[in-house]
């Protein structure tokens, strides 16, 4: 499949910022079931990239000039694979063990605890079970949109019994890391059909051994990831791989929009 994304993030400042800083990951990551056919990104100031120790592509954007907005936009093609993920190899670049190592956002209280233990139990069908995991995080927390912000926890989404799709990542990591699985946040976007919503998403990859590498599940909606998907970055949680973050001096109130389309290739 060929997914055609345009992603505007746009900031409006009630004063003059004095300086900024953000990290931008925004750019696809090479791998296995995806390639970027063109990408384009559009900043103010200077912009450098590298790749971190996640594997991630990550621009460092720095404006020194006073500004009271900033527009970034990114477009382009990405190819995809259109059935659902194989498992993917270890990268090389970090052990799956540091995914073992819980956040404040994906530490496990000992309710998030005890439900993981209840379905998680040795033996069986490995990645059956890992299915059925994101099946029983979805009933135990319904979707909803703006019940929280990108600051809640696992725990305390758990407890809401509400969320949106980093909710249930998050609550799936630490299900994960609490019975000893190496789990990892994924953000990108998916393509929900001409009609659907979603567009930026969150999704997780759950490491299943070296024999079968990462196994990727869309917690949300409860499947492997597909075509549908493109993936942006990888880390411990959304703060490792959130698509933009970081800081600024001055500025006063801030006022952010955020706009992403997709369209399928046959639609563009």
């Amino acid at each position: 499949m060929q997914l055609h994304i345009r992603h505007e993030t746009f900031y409006r400042y009630g004063e003059p910022v004095k300086r900024s800083v953000q990290n931008l990951r925004l750019t696809p990551r090479r791998d296995p079931m995806q390639r970027a056919l063109s990408w384009n990104m559009a900043t103010p100031g200077h912009c450098r990239s590298q790749v971190d120790a996640y594997g991630n592509i990550v621009h460092l954007l720095t404006l020194d000039e006073p500004h009271k907005e900033i527009r970034i936009v990114v477009n382009g093609i990405v190819e995809t694979e259109d059935h659902p993920a194989v498992s993917m190899p270890d990268e090389g670049q970090l052990s799956p063990l540091a995914f073992l190592a819980e956040t404040p956002l994906t530490r496990p209280d000992e309710a998030i605890a005890s439900f993981a233990r209840a379905r998680l139990q040795a033996g069986g069908d490995v990645r059956g079970k890992l299915l059925e995991l994101a099946d029983a995080v979805c009933e135990e927390v319904r979707y909803e949109k703006g019940a929280t912000d990108v600051h809640e926890s696992a725990s305390r989404a758990f407890a809401r019994g509400a969320g949106v799709c980093q909710d249930h990542s998050h609550i799936y990591i630490a299900s994960c890391r609490s019975a000893g699985i190496p789990a990892r946040y994924v953000s990108g976007y998916f393509y929900a059909g001409p009609e659907g919503e979603i567009a930026s998403h969150a999704w997780v990859d759950v490491w299943t051994g070296h024999e079968q590498g990462w196994m990727s599940i869309d917690v949300t909606h409860r499947t492997p990831t597909d075509g549908r998907h493109c993936r942006l970055a990888v880390g411990r949680d959304y703060l490792d791989a959130c698509p933009v973050r970081g800081v600024r001096r001055g500025g006063g109130a801030e006022e952010m929009q955020v706009a992403v389309r997709i369209a399928a290739a046959a639609q563009q």
